[in-house]
């Protein structure tokens, strides 16, 4: 049963360049412009006075509900009081023109459609351009209306509706008599917006969601789950480059009050293989062609460092600032833009990157000249490793304190070597299978040795340690381990009894450079499910599961945490690793 929750009631739109969130009471409160990366032009999540936003009010009487159109990313907010009724109908325009070309303008629509009744409304419009910084100034024109801000840096917006522009500027009450429309556009249009154009791109996107789900396959169980995170992560697609980004949001914290904010609107090259593997299971052949395309490009020459992520457009440079005017969400501070973890080693994205190429030799068979180069790349990551994988790092979790032996990291440079030699098989018949077999083994001797801990009966979390973590849950998925092997048996039971709680897990519960943690990582909670109906806990895992699904919003949607006390979402939002995993572990649970 799902349950309502006032944290994060938001519902995303977007067209694979930028998207929105709105609040379930219709304000829009996030959105950056021109693309996902950009300045915001609404960020009110991220401060109630300041931050701007874009709201159709009514008086208390009405009830709100919201939903999304069926098997699309059109919102569609309810508005009645019993005698006067409309929608609010939001959604940015997607789909492909007559040229065989993406119309993605950077642009939102909003039409008010009445229902039934004369309902009265105010438009509250308050944009807050560049972060909010500066003076935004709002005047009204001959055919739309605009904003400015150019004190700190010159940004524009521009409104364009059917509405009185004076009920925008001075927020009058309207009573609706007709359908309105409103297209918030970065740039000035050429050809102005019309009711009619407003509706005909409306059912246009509306089509093109319909037929992108279409292509996906349909399973007995969770399918309405399964699709909503679907859309939700082809959502964060910025298809200019194929980047899948890890979340549309900055700075909301992982915990209220405290400091672990950042900015997720980057690519991780961690979420490489698993993006890979589960779009792969939906059957969108064509996103995950165009992701492993992305990584490939930003692959740097043999001797340049790779990095743990880039910009949507292949940036190196992801210099992080605070923005220490702003509040915070709920008044969590500091605001972060950049992410300076782009600077961190981490040795498991070599793993990660060779099973993305390990994915691209065998699946596209026929591309011979690329595979060359991957080649040369697969023997260059494999020197890489047999020099760095005995070295510390800061792990999956980026820990910003001093580097350690992390066994995750280990783990993925197992990996790398593992699958540079099913490579060798695959593109020059097994020739350095006999140089690099004993790379492996080497690493795996390593692993078993140092990363076993015979009196927690568990792999942990760093060698020689005692604190367990969640990522060796995947050391199964990554096919390191059997499920049926007694240690990786009793490695999942060790982690379930010191990390699960209420039905949530912990990533790790020992104290990092921001001190304990004190929520939920909700993904570590699908690997848990994941991993206990591998080892034979079929019942179980599916009632934790069920249990987990029901703490989304009350869209299907999940952010990067969940409080444990309170079941509040909280860390950035949308999150792409929570929907990649809830995919995985709902398909599994279907077998």
């Amino acid at each position: 049963m799902k349950i309502e929750r006032e944290s994060l009631n938001y519902g995303i739109i977007g067209n694979c360049k930028s998207s929105a969130l709105i609040k379930k009471d219709t304000s829009i409160e996030w959105c950056c412009l021109p693309q996902f990366d950009s300045d915001s032009i609404f960020c009110k999540i991220l401060d109630e006075e300041i931050g701007g936003y874009f709201k159709i009010e009514c008086n208390k009487t009405y009830k709100i509900n919201q939903k999304y159109f069926r098997n699309t990313c059109v919102l569609q907010t309810n508005i009645s009081d019993g005698e006067n009724e409309f929608e609010v109908i939001d959604f940015m325009p997607r789909f492909k023109k007559e040229n065989g070309k993406y119309y993605t303008p950077p642009e939102i629509s909003r039409i008010l459609k009445l229902k039934k009744g004369k309902p009265k409304f105010k438009v509250l419009y308050e944009p807050k351009l560049a972060f909010a910084s500066g003076n935004t100034r709002t005047y009204k024109k001959e055919n739309f209306v605009v904003s400015i801000v150019d004190d700190k840096k010159y940004e524009t917006l521009f409104l364009y509706t059917n509405l009185d522009k004076d009920a925008i500027i001075n927020s009058y009450e309207n009573e609706l008599r007709e359908n309105i429309y409103f297209v918030i556009s970065y740039n000035e249009k050429i050809n102005l917006p019309s009711m009619d154009k407003v509706f005909f791109e409306l059912d246009q996107t509306k089509v093109y969601w319909k037929s992108w789900c279409y292509k996906t396959p349909t399973f007995q169980e969770y399918n309405n789950e399964i699709l909503r995170s679907a859309m939700t992560l082809k959502l964060l697609n910025y298809e200019k480059t194929g980047a899948i980004i890890a979340a549309a949001t900055t700075s909301i914290p992982e915990s209220i009050g405290e400091v672990r904010n950042w900015d997720y609107r980057f690519c991780w090259i961690r979420d490489a293989s698993m993006v890979i593997k589960v779009i792969s299971k939906i059957g969108h052949t064509k996103m995950v062609k165009n992701f492993i395309d992305f990584i490939l490009n930003i692959i740097p020459d043999k001797n340049e460092k790779l990095q743990i992520m880039y910009g949507i457009s292949g940036e190196k440079n992801l210099t992080e600032k605070t923005l220490d005017y702003l509040s915070g969400y709920k008044n969590s501070k500091p605001v972060r833009i950049g992410n300076a973890a782009y600077l961190q080693k981490q040795n498991d994205i070599y793993g990660i990157l060779m099973d993305a190429i390990h994915f691209q030799i065998q699946k596209y068979s026929n591309e011979d000249d690329k595979h060359e180069e991957l080649w040369s790349i697969v023997k260059s990551i494999v020197w890489v490793v047999k020099n760095n994988w005995k070295l510390a790092d800061k792990g999956i979790w980026e820990i910003r304190g001093d580097n350690m032996h992390f066994t995750f990291s280990k783990l993925l440079c197992w990996v790398a070597v593992d699958r540079a030699i099913k490579i060798s098989k695959i593109v020059q018949g097994g020739k350095s299978v006999y140089k690099w077999e004993p790379l492996r083994e080497e690493i795996y001797n390593d692993i078993m040795t140092n990363a076993w801990n015979e009196n927690k009966k568990a792999f942990t979390q760093t060698y020689k340690g005692k604190d367990l973590d969640a990522s060796i849950l995947l050391m199964e998925d990554y096919g390191f381990i059997n499920s049926k092997d007694s240690k990786y048996i009793s490695t999942v039971k060790a982690i379930e009894k010191e990390l699960l709680k209420d039905g949530l897990m912990y990533r790790y519960k020992n104290e990092d450079d921001f001190g304990l943690p004190s929520s939920s990582f909700t993904v570590c909670t699908f690997w848990m499910i994941n991993s206990l109906h591998k080892i034979g806990y079929k019942d179980k895992a599916k009632r934790l599961f069920e249990n987990l699904i029901s703490y989304s919003n009350h869209l299907s949607l999940f952010s990067e945490d969940i409080d444990f006390e309170t079941k509040d979402l909280l860390g950035n939002f949308p999150q792409a690793y929570s929907h990649l995993a809830l995919i995985d572990t709902a398909i599994s649970l279907n077998n």
